[in-house]
């Protein structure tokens, strides 16, 4: 069975995308916002996206593919692939597409009015992310979660945020210490008014600035490439299972640390910091099994 469901871009255009019927039916989310940070309305649909079921395929229907026109610019010197990239990542993160759907080169790049070529790179970016898989003879879809591929993400970045923390410790400066500080206050302000997108986008810079403070681009790069797994869980797990006033608390103590120039004050507090989506992952998992694969357990623990 056909069916066609178009929207109407910022732009004016007409998007529609081909994807499956399930059988109970997609839960398709149009509402949840970007990136862009200290935006209410987007944080509060987010949990309803988070939500959302899906069901085995049984036949094909069209349905609107989420706008992400905003999240782009022509106009930019950032490329224009390193734009696409970016946008289809946060809405795969933040559930705008949500496991099971189908994208297609054409559609995205007509969304967007540039050639294939940037999409085609886009998409193998995010199947090396583990976020897109290739179906052979059916096409591309966004993947399930992976609880391992999580708690292996958490593992090797454990291992490199830990040692930029206690490099931070002794290096950084009062300059630098006062940008987390006022990345601190801004985190508290998003949890008062609980708008978890505004929080995520500062939590990413906290983490980001404290890399840099050790002028390692290098680290914050590979951290980048290998958290996408646990990215999708924090956008899961905020604000019911990880709350944020908690998350706060765990981020001021690693600031302490760095302004007392405590080497390994830092570095545990980074370490009890990250395995907090090890005690997240499994209520996660539990309420939203349609959007994780079956668990493989390591032959050896990777969070202790």
């Amino acid at each position: 069975m056909q069916a066609c469901v178009q929207r109407t871009s910022s732009h004016g255009a007409q998007v529609s995308i081909q994807v499956s019927i399930m059988q109970e039916g997609i839960v398709p989310n149009d509402s949840v916002s970007g990136s862009t940070a200290g935006s209410t309305a987007g944080s509060t649909a987010a949990p309803t996206a988070r939500r959302a079921r899906l069901r085995r395929p049984l036949a094909s229907q069209k349905i609107a593919l989420p706008d992400l026109t905003s999240l782009i610019s022509h106009d930019s010197h950032e490329p224009i692939g390193k734009q696409i990239f970016r946008a289809l990542r946060q809405a795969i993160f933040a559930g705008q597409l949500v496991p099971g759907t189908p994208l297609s080169e054409k559609e995205v790049s007509d969304m967007f009015q540039v050639s294939r070529q940037p999409v085609r790179e886009t998409f193998i970016k995010l199947v090396e992310a583990g976020v897109l898989q290739v179906l052979p003879q059916r096409g591309t879809f966004v993947k399930k979660i992976s609880p391992r591929q999580v708690r292996e993400g958490r593992f090797i970045r454990e291992a490199i945020e830990t040692a930029v923390a206690r490099k931070a410790a002794v290096a950084i400066t009062d300059s630098q210490l006062d940008d987390l500080a006022a990345n601190l206050r801004e985190q508290k302000s998003a949890s008062k008014v609980n708008d978890t997108g505004a929080f995520l986008t500062l939590d990413e810079q906290f983490h980001m600035m404290i890399a840099q403070s050790i002028d390692c681009v290098a680290a914050w790069d590979t951290i980048q490439d290998i958290k996408a797994q646990m990215d999708r869980v924090r956008y899961l797990s905020l604000p019911d299972v990880s709350p944020l006033d908690l998350l706060i608390k765990q981020h001021a103590r690693i600031v302490s640390a760095l302004k007392a120039h405590d080497p390994d004050g830092a570095e545990d507090a980074m370490r009890a910091h990250l395995r907090e989506i090890l005690v997240s992952l499994h209520p996660i998992a539990e309420r939203n099994p349609d959007w994780f694969e079956p668990d493989e357990p390591e032959r050896v623990a990777l969070g202790s």
